[in-house]
């Protein structure tokens, strides 16, 4: 089974360049974790955020998105929008190093953390 349950560097999202991506350190954690098997984590570049995510064969399920309320000057459009849009997503792939969401419309594109 493909691993989906490491750490993910975002590198494409919207109209978002892969510098800003990298510049704000977006990340998505989806290592388990024994105490909370589905829970996880992301930083997008200021607060801390925290959702459930389900993942079976190719479809995802997003839920009880939250962060923290921390407020970083011209760094909040990425956090923002990734909030919204998380609980939407509702496909996964893996492509090698590459970890694709979608709900059809909208797409997220991390690569592994891990990789080089």
């Amino acid at each position: 089974m493909e691993n989906i349950h490491r750490k993910w560097m975002l590198v494409e999202y919207k109209d978002f360049t892969k510098d800003e991506l990298v510049k704000l350190e977006a990340n998505m954690d989806l290592m388990k974790k024994a105490e909370a098997p589905n829970r996880y984590t992301a930083k997008m570049g200021c607060n801390g955020m925290f959702f459930t995510a389900e993942f079976n064969q190719g479809k995802a399920k997003f839920s009880g998105v939250g962060s923290t309320m921390m407020y970083c000057e011209g760094r909040m459009k990425l956090e923002e929008l990734f909030g919204k849009d998380l609980p939407k997503m509702n496909q996964y792939k893996i492509d090698g190093h590459f970890l694709t969401l979608t709900d059809g419309t909208t797409s997220m594109k991390f690569v592994a953390a891990d990789w080089d």
